[in-house]
């Protein structure tokens, strides 16, 4: 495992996006840019791939620790910090409404009327039993095996 591993491996880990990882960085005076980190995270197999070297990854991490934990003077709980990190995803926030107007958003089940079936009309639910199997068949789609 080199360190172009171990780099990527925490960045997913703690959910961070390159402009953060510059941030963390700059924590410690070393200077980064985007176009760079982007190459650490391709392909071993990329024409534009380079190997992160120690000093690179040692930065990282003692950026990673001001980060996380904060200063003396200004200590942080790391738990709030990787929190921080999370996206929000769509699947927690309830979707919005759409107005158009003074109208107000229409509520699907006030649309339906009471007593009539939720599927389409016409429409037949299947039956809850298979029926049985008298013999299998095998298909022969024209290709020899």
């Amino acid at each position: 495992m080199n360190n172009n591993d171990i780099f990527k491996k925490l960045r997913v880990a703690l959910q961070l996006r390159d402009d953060q990882i510059v941030e963390i960085m700059e924590l410690v005076n070393f200077r980064i840019s985007k176009a760079e980190l982007g190459a650490f995270f391709r392909n071993a197999d990329h024409p534009n791939y380079m190997e992160c070297g120690d000093q690179v990854l040692r930065n990282f991490l003692n950026g990673l620790v001001i980060h996380l934990r904060g200063t003396k003077e200004n200590p942080k709980n790391p738990l709030e910090v990787i929190k921080s990190h999370k996206p929000t995803t769509p699947a927690t926030e309830k979707p919005k409404a759409k107005t158009f107007g003074d109208k107000k958003p229409v509520q699907k089940s006030a649309q339906r009327p009471a007593g009539k079936p939720t599927g389409k009309p016409g429409f037949k639910k299947k039956p809850d039993a298979k029926p049985e199997i008298v013999e299998k068949v095998k298909f022969n789609n024209g290709k020899k095996k």
